[in-house]
C-alpha cells in the first residue's frame, strides 16, 4: 500500500502529528501473503524460524508554517492590549524546509469590534528573516473581551495560516494638570493651554478629541478651537480674549474621561478708547415744543451713545455723564449711566417752552489728561425743538413714472422702478421742519429702504425708492393704512383694479394724521390686448388685415396697446414698425409709451381710485406705397409692429395690407 501527504490550506502541527500516527499504523497493517508484517522470510526460504525486524516509520513530507507572537511596547511578550497599551504582531513564514520565505505577503485578520491594525489596510511583507510585523490596537476606548488573530499568507501555492488568541481590556483615562502659558494676560492677549491625556499614569497615545469651552467663550467674548486632537497624548489650544473684561475658567471634556479638568485665567479689563453718539429717537432729531404735542409727536428725546475700547470693540460696564448745551431751554433727565454688554449708555431731554436746538455730551470720567482737559468725551447730533406743524391740504405726493414693467419683473434692490415724492407745508405755506417723519406703506412691491419704510423731509420734501417685486395681487384695504382706514372725508377704499398698487403716504401735525395716496401700475412685459382704431375687439395673433387702398394713398391706423389686464404698457416701451415688405412706414406717433396716470373716461385720477376702462396707450401708424409711381397691379404689403419694453420683452403683432392700381 503506498501513501501520499499532501500540505493543506489548514494544516498545522497537531494535524500533521495525526497524519503521522495514521501513516505509521497504515504501514504496519499493510503485509505480504497473510503473513507476519513485522518479520521477514529466513534466508534460502527456510520456514521453521523467523528472524525479528526493526519497524521503520514513514516519514512525513514537510510543509510551510506560519507562526505568531505577540509583544508590548517594551518588546516583552504579551497578549494583553487595551487602548494605552498596543501590541506588535510578528508573524514568522516557513518554507516546507524550514527556511525563511521573504517577500511573502500576509494578511492579518480579527474581530474589528475588538481590535484594528496599523496600518489599517492589514497587510505587511516578511523580511529577510521571513518576519512580517503589524501593530494591534483597541478598536475603542470601551471595547473588551477575548479575540482570535488570524495570519494567512502563500507559499509554493499552498495557503497557510497562524492562530494566535488575546485579551482586550476596556481603558479608563485621565487628564493630567491643565496648564496655561501665562496666569493671567491683558485684554485681547491670547495664551495655550495644555493638557495631558492619561490612561493609568502615562500619557495615552492613541487620538483622543479634547473639548475646551468656558464662560467667557459661551458669551461671544473669547475664542478657543472646540476640539483638539491630542498629539502623543497630550492636547494645545490657544485662548484668545475678545473683551472679556473678567476672570474665566476654562473647562476641559473629552470622551472615555469620566471627571472635567479646568483651569483659572485672569484677564485684564480693556482701556476705553472713545465715546461715539450712535442715535437720537426721534429718529428725524425733533422734539415738539413743550406742550404743543400730539399724537405721533413727542416732548422727549432719547440719545443713545457707546463706549468703544482701545481694539475698537464695545466696552460694557463703564460709567458715562452727560451734559447738555443750553440747560436753561431743556432739561436733561439723566447725568450718569453705566454701559450695557454691547457698550451702550443713554439719556433724555425734555423741550422747554421755546423753540431752539441743542446737543447732549457724553464725557468718560477719570480719562483727562494735560492734552486732553475735558477727557474723552463726544456729543450729539443738533437735536431741534419746533414746531410748524404740516397740515392736509399741503401735503402733495406724486411719482416720477406711473406705469412700470412690474406685473412679471422685479427691479433691483439698486435700480428702482420709480421714485415716489411728498412735499409738505404747514399753515403758512413755508416747508415744514426738516426732519419731520414721513411712513409710506403699499399693497404690492415695497417702498422705502431697508432702515426705515419712509423718509424725514428736508426742505419739506423726501422722497423713496419703490420697487416693483411681490406681491403682485392685493386684497381690499390690505394693508390698512390712514388713507383707507376711518371715516374721514378723505379716507377711500384702495383701487381693486388688477396690476395697480396703491401707495400711501402719511405724516401727522401732533394731533391728527395727514396722508395722500397714488395708484401705480404694475404693467405686463407684452402687448396682450391690442386694439385697432377704437375697437373694442382684440387682435388676435393671426397676420391682421387692414384691407385695400390705392397705391398713391397712405393707411393710417390707431392702435392701444394695453397689457392682459388692460393696463398700460411700461413707460419708454419702444414701439416701431419692422420688416415691412412693399411698404414704407412713417415715424410712429408716439414711438414710445408716456408716463400714464390712472384715469376714468373722462380725467386723470393719481389716486387710482376712479379707474375704468383700457389704460393702454395709443399709438398712430401711416403706411404708404413705395412703389406707387410704378403701379401697374396691385400689390400686397406685410409689415410688423414691434413693441419693445424697457426690460427687452418683444411683442411682434404681423399685418398685412393691399395697395391696388386706380
Amino acid at each position: 500500500m503506498q501513501h501520499s501527504f499532501k500540505s493543506s490550506s489548514s494544516a498545522s502541527p497537531l494535524r500533521l502529528a495525526a497524519l503521522t500516527l495514521i501513516a505509521a499504523a497504515a504501514l504496519s497493517a499493510c503485509g505480504g501473503g497473510g503473513g507476519n508484517p513485522g518479520s521477514v522470510a529466513a534466508p534460502g526460504g527456510a520456514s521453521g524460524g523467523t528472524s525479528p525486524t526493526t519497524p521503520t516509520t514513514p516519514a512525513v513530507p514537510a510543509a510551510p508554517t506560519v507562526t505568531l507572537a505577540l509583544a508590548n511596547t517594551g518588546g516583552q511578550a504579551s497578549n494583553s492590549l487595551s487602548g494605552a497599551t498596543p501590541l506588535t504582531v510578528q508573524a514568522t513564514v516557513k518554507d516546507a524546509s524550514g527556511n525563511p520565505v521573504k517577500e511573502a505577503m500576509v494578511t492579518f485578520a480579527t474581530d474589528a469590534s475588538l481590535a484594528i491594525f496599523s496600518p489599517s489596510a492589514g497587510t505587511a511583507l516578511t523580511d529577510d528573516q521571513g518576519v512580517a510585523r503589524i501593530s494591534l490596537r483597541s478598536a475603542s476606548l470601551a471595547a473588551g473581551g477575548a479575540g482570535k488573530l488570524t495570519a494567512t499568507a502563500s507559499v509554493g501555492g499552498a495557503t497557510i495560516v497562524g492562530e494566535r488568541n488575546f485579551q482586550v481590556g476596556a481603558t479608563t483615562l485621565s487628564f493630567g494638570t491643565v496648564a496655561t502659558r501665562d496666569a493671567q494676560i491683558q485684554a485681547y492677549d491670547s495664551t495655550e493651554i495644555t493638557v495631558p491625556v492619561l490612561a493609568g499614569g502615562t500619557p495615552y497615545l492613541n487620538q483622543v478629541n479634547v473639548n475646551f469651552t468656558s464662560a467667557c467663550v459661551t458669551a461671544g467674548k473669547a475664542t478657543l478651537a472646540p476640539t483638539v486632537a491630542t498629539n502623543n497624548g497630550v492636547a494645545k489650544t490657544v485662548y484668545r480674549d475678545k473683551g472679556c473684561a473678567n476672570d474665566d475658567v476654562i473647562t476641559v471634556t473629552a470622551d472615555g474621561v469620566s471627571v472635567p479638568a479646568t483651569v483659572p485665567l485672569k484677564i485684564a479689563p480693556p482701556t476705553a478708547a472713545s465715546v461715539q453718539f450712535v442715535s437720537a429717537d426721534p429718529v428725524e432729531k425733533s422734539i415738539v415744543i413743550r406742550g404743543q404735542g400730539g399724537i405721533n409727536r413727542t416732548e422727549t428725546a432719547v440719545l443713545k451713545f457707546r463706549v468703544f475700547d482701545t481694539f475698537g470693540n464695545p466696552l460694557p460696564r463703564r460709567a458715562v455723564t452727560f451734559r447738555v448745551s443750553d440747560p436753561a431751554v431743556v432739561q436733561l433727565n439723566k447725568a450718569t449711566d453705566t454701559t450695557d454688554e454691547n457698550g451702550e449708555v443713554i439719556t433724555t431731554v425734555n423741550s422747554g417752552p421755546v423753540a431752539t436746538s441743542f446737543r447732549v455730551f457724553a464725557t468718560l470720567p477719570d480719562t483727562a489728561t494735560a492734552s486732553r482737559p475735558e477727557g474723552i468725551s463726544t456729543s450729539s447730533d443738533s437735536i431741534v425743538v419746533t414746531t410748524g406743524l404740516p397740515i392736509q391740504r399741503a401735503f402733495s405726493l406724486s411719482a416720477e413714472n406711473y406705469n412700470l414693467e412690474g406685473l412679471n419683473k422685479d427691479s433691483s434692490p439698486t435700480t428702482p422702478a420709480t421714485r415716489v415724492q411728498v412735499m409738505i407745508a404747514d399753515a403758512s405755506g413755508n416747508p415744514v421742519p426738516d426732519g419731520t417723519p414721513v411712513v409710506f406703506q403699499t399693497n404690492m412691491g415695497s417702498i422705502g429702504s431697508s432702515d426705515k419704510g419712509g423718509c424725514s423731509t428736508v426742505n419739506g420734501g423726501c422722497s423713496v425708492d419703490f420697487r416693483t417685486q411681490d406681491p403682485r395681487s392685493h386684497g381690499k384695504n390690505q394693508p390698512a393704512t390712514p388713507c383707507n382706514t376711518g371715516s374721514g372725508p378723505l379716507v377711500s377704499d384702495d383701487s381693486a383694479r388688477a396690476g395697480l398698487a396703491t401707495v400711501c403716504a402719511s405724516s401727522s401735525d401732533g394731533t391728527n394724521t395727514i396722508f395722500s395716496k397714488i395708484g401705480l401700475f404694475f404693467g405686463g412685459s407684452s402687448a396682450a390686448k391690442v386694439f385697432l382704431d377704437n375697437g373694442t375687439t382684440a387682435l388676435g395673433t393671426d397676420v391682421t388685415d387692414l384691407g385695400t387702398v390705392r397705391a398713391a394713398d397712405s393707411k393710417v391706423f390707431v392702435l392701444q396697446l394695453n397689457d392682459v389686464n388692460l393696463n398700460p404698457l411700461p413707460f419708454g416701451t419702444q414701439v416701431q414698425v419692422a420688416n415691412a415688405v412693399n411698404a414704407a412706414a412713417a415715424a410712429v406717433v408716439p414711438a414710445t409709451v408716456p408716463n400714464i396716470f390712472p384715469h376714468s373716461a373722462s380725467a386723470d385720477d393719481i389716486t387710482g381710485v376712479n379707474v375704468s376702462g383700457a389704460q393702454g396707450s395709443r399709438h398712430t401708424f401711416s403706411i404708404s406705397n413705395p412703389n406707387a409711381a410704378s403701379c401697374t397691379a396691385p400689390v400686397t404689403a406685410t409689415f410688423n409692429v414691434t413693441v419693445t419694453t424697457p426690460g427687452n420683452v418683444v411683442t411682434t403683432i404681423p399685418f398685412k395690407l393691399t395697395f391696388s392700381c386706380p
